[in-house]
């Protein structure tokens, strides 16, 4: 046993760079799976940011058409009357509303 040691121990002295690359890989080890944004947690922080810039996008998208709502309904009477008709159901004095559902 204790010659088995004795030549591990000079074939590990005849690798020049044996102690480099052993501490490169450690460090890589660390780096890959031990550290605070190792590997795992990068890619789910990258899938998170494109879910939340896709829901950006919808929101961008919503905040348009609610902005031409405002815009049309700020520029005509008529259309102001439609959408209080139409979405707070008001009707005027004297006047029957009859909901018709679409199918």
């Amino acid at each position: 046993m204790k010659q088995v040691w004795i030549t591990f121990k000079r074939w590990i002295l005849q690798v020049k760079h044996l102690k480099y690359w052993l501490v490169g890989g450690t460090f890589l080890v660390l780096m890959l799976f031990f550290d605070h944004n190792n590997l795992f947690k990068r890619i789910s922080d990258k899938q998170e940011i494109s879910r939340l810039q896709n829901e950006l996008g919808q929101y961008n998208k919503e905040i348009d058409a609610n902005r031409k709502k405002i815009n049309e309904l700020q520029s005509n009477d008529a259309n102001l009357e439609k959408f209080a008709r139409e979405v707070y159901l008001m009707k005027r004095p004297g006047e029957d509303v009859y909901i018709i559902p679409e199918k």
